[in-house]
C-alpha cells in the first residue's frame, strides 16, 4: 500500500468537470480546482508536450513506454522537470488511486511555463509539470465500435515533420480540428489527414491500419509512433501476421479488405466506411476482431501492467 496524499478539496461540480484527480504545484486537486495561468506558454503558444496512458481494470498498461516517450519529448523540446521517472510514476499512481477509477485516462504534461518578466526567450521560462486522471474515454463510442467507424479522407495536410516533429506529442491540433469539421460536413464520425506527400497520415488522436490480402500496413511518415500502434506490431508478430510501416495512398485505404484505428483512448477500433463507401463487406472484419481481442488480452500480461492498490484512506506524502 502506498502512502497517499490528501485532496485539498473534496467537492467537484459534476455539471462542469469530469470526476478525477489532478496534480499541480505540489498538490492533488479535484478536477474543478486544477487551473493553469493565462500567461503559461503552454496555453499561449501551445508550447508543451504530454503523454496519455490508460488504466484498465485497476492497472496501468505499458506505462514505461509512455514515460520513455514523455521524457524523450521533453528532452527534444529543451524542457525539464524536477521529477524523475520514478517520481512521475508515483504521482500518476496517486492520481489514479485517489480518484478510485478502475478504468482511467491519465494524462501528464510539461508546459514551457512562465517567466517573471514575461520574457519571450523560452530559456527564461520555468517549465511546469501537470498530471490528471479522469474516467477512461474512447475515440469511438459503443455504437461506433459495434458498427465500425465512418471516416472521411480529407484534403487537410498534417503539419509536416520539418515544422513540428509528430513523434513528440503536442497540442498543435488546429489542422486536426479543421479535419474533424470537414469530416462532420460529410456526416462522418472522424477524419483522416494527408501527409505533405499526399499519402495517408493520421487522424485526431489515432493511427490507422490497413489490411489487404493478409498484409497489415500503417503509415510511416508524418505520424505519431503510438504506443497502441506498437502493440499492433507486437501482436501481429506473435500472431504471425505480416505488419509493415510504409506509405499508403488514399486509394489503397478505400480498397482495403479491413481498416481499423488505434489509440490509447479506445484501443483497436474498426472502420467500415470511408467517404460514405463501405470497406470490404461493410461490416467489422474478422481480422480486426481477432486483433482487438488479442490487444485486450495483452492487458493481463504481467510485463505490460502495473497494478494499483486503491486506498481506504489517504496519508500525506510529498510530491516533487
Amino acid at each position: 500500500m502506498h502512502n497517499l496524499p490528501k485532496l485539498s478539496e473534496e467537492y467537484i461540480d459534476p455539471n462542469t468537470y469530469p470526476p478525477g484527480v489532478a496534480f499541480m504545484d505540489g498538490q492533488y486537486l479535484t478536477m474543478d480546482k486544477a487551473k493553469i495561468s493565462v500567461l503559461d506558454y503552454g496555453f499561449l503558444h501551445s508550447d508543451a508536450t504530454y503523454d496519455v496512458v490508460h488504466v484498465w481494470k485497476g492497472a496501468f498498461f505499458r506505462l514505461e513506454d509512455h514515460l520513455n516517450r514523455f521524457f524523450r519529448g521533453m528532452d527534444m523540446l529543451h524542457m525539464s522537470i524536477s521529477c524523475d521517472k520514478a517520481q512521475v510514476t508515483e504521482i500518476l499512481y496517486n492520481c489514479v488511486a485517489l480518484s478510485g477509477l478502475q478504468n482511467s485516462y491519465v494524462e501528464f504534461i510539461c508546459t514551457r511555463g512562465t517567466s517573471p518578466d514575461f520574457s519571450r526567450d523560452p530559456r527564461d521560462a520555468i517549465n511546469r509539470f501537470i498530471a490528471f486522471a479522469i474516467p477512461f474515454g474512447s475515440v469511438a463510442n459503443e455504437k461506433q465500435m459495434q458498427r465500425g467507424l465512418h471516416i472521411a479522407i480529407t484534403d487537410i495536410v498534417r503539419i509536416p515533420p520539418p515544422s513540428v516533429d509528430p513523434t513528440i506529442k503536442n497540442y498543435h491540433w488546429l489542422d486536426l480540428v479543421k479535419g474533424l469539421y470537414t469530416a462532420y460536413d460529410q456526416e462522418a464520425d472522424t477524419a483522416i489527414l494527408l501527409d505533405s506527400n499526399g499519402n495517408i497520415a493520421e487522424g485526431p488522436g489515432f493511427n490507422i491500419f490497413v489490411a489487404k490480402d493478409g498484409l497489415v500496413s500503417t503509415p510511416e511518415f508524418g505520424v505519431l509512433k503510438g504506443i497502441t500502434r506498437q502493440s499492433i506490431f507486437d501482436l501481429c508478430k506473435e500472431m504471425q501476421i505480416e505488419c509493415v510501416a510504409r506509405d499508403i495512398t488514399p486509394n489503397e485505404l478505400k480498397a482495403a479488405d479491413e481498416l481499423f484505428i488505434t489509440s490509447t483512448a479506445g484501443g483497436v477500433m474498426p472502420v467500415t466506411k470511408i467517404n460514405d463507401k463501405p470497406i470490404g463487406l461493410g461490416s467489422v472484419g474478422s481480422l480486426s476482431k481477432r486483433i482487438n481481442e488479442a490487444y485486450w488480452q495483452m492487458h493481463g500480461q504481467d510485463k505490460n501492467r502495473m497494478a494499483i492498490d486503491y486506498p481506504t484512506k489517504s496519508e500525506v506524502v510529498d510530491g516533487c
